[in-house]
């Protein structure tokens, strides 16, 4: 037998035990109106207080077994799952995407859905769920429900993600700024100068804008980094750390929450072949 506990910033926490289920997300009644009617009666739903409007309605579902804790992943944005097993190193990290099924340690898992909570307009916070797994002893705390009401009090289509305009300037910077994540070498010694990140964006769109200045740069890092954190985590906003370190942080969260991509890495790559191979000369007649 398992109980599974449900519990984050601002929510009322939920605990399950094996054979129930659980809906959670921006609006999750959304997801009864396709439930059996009869399997419908043990399922909780969970509707998570400010979410930003571009949440999932459905987020996620979690199914509790005699023996496992079954997460299924619904949502469209990015997210991950943190948590500590019994196992060298003692941890993972796993990001999910969506109709991705994943079984839960025991003991603590981190769910953090990357820019998911609204904290005013246009600025947007990681929102943190932590599931609890574990197997009641004789003190288990009482159960906790969310009952499923049926209202749907934010049915409204889900909002995109705040984003860079692509192929802007501040969306090569951006390219060139996460790239040792995207291409998978993020144990890359330190994040790319001022120069290299010019040499790249010139690269990739033949253009580079008056990114020889160091100055404008800076200017677009810290423009990424905006869109990118929270207003109280940017970490431009704080006196902590050196540069390098921050540009560090800026690159890895700009790839984590997807303001570019490996796919839009290999588009202008690509990009970059078809120019040369346009500009070739051909071979002449044989002599």
């Amino acid at each position: 037998m398992l109980r599974v506990t449900l519990r984050g910033a601002d929510l009322p926490t939920a605990t399950l035990g094996t054979g129930e289920r659980l809906l959670f997300g921006r609006s999750p009644h959304q997801g009864l109106r396709t439930e059996d009617p009869d399997r419908a009666l043990d399922v909780t739903v969970l509707e998570l207080p400010r979410c930003a409007p571009h949440v999932s309605r459905l987020l996620g579902e979690l199914e509790i077994g005699e023996e496992i804790a079954r997460l299924r992943w619904h949502g469209a944005g990015e997210t991950q799952v943190a948590s500590l097993f019994d196992a060298p190193g003692g941890a993972r990290r796993v990001t999910l995407v969506e109709g991705m099924s994943l079984l839960l340690d025991e003991g603590e898992n981190h769910l953090v859905v990357m820019r998911g909570r609204e904290l005013g307009p246009d600025d947007f916070d990681d929102l943190t769920i932590v599931v609890d797994v574990a197997t009641p002893g004789d003190d288990a705390a009482a159960r906790v429900s969310v009952a499923a009401s049926g209202i749907d009090r934010d049915s409204s289509a889900t909002a995109p993600s705040p984003g860079l305009v692509a192929h802007s300037r501040e969306w090569y910077v951006a390219l060139a700024l996460a790239e040792p994540w995207l291409v998978g070498t993020d144990d890359y010694p330190r994040p790319p100068t001022n120069r290299e990140i010019y040499e790249r964006v010139l690269r990739w769109h033949g253009y580079a804008w008056n990114l020889e200045r160091s100055q404008r740069v800076d200017d677009a890092i810290k423009a990424i980094s905006s869109l990118a954190f929270s207003l109280r985590d940017d970490p431009f906003r704080s006196t902590n750390g050196r540069a390098s370190n921050v540009r560090f942080a800026v690159g890895r969260r700009t790839a984590e929450v997807r303001l570019v991509t490996a796919d839009d890495l290999v588009r202008v790559e690509q990009a970059v072949r078809d120019r040369a191979a346009q500009v070739s000369p051909r071979p002449g007649p044989e002599a």
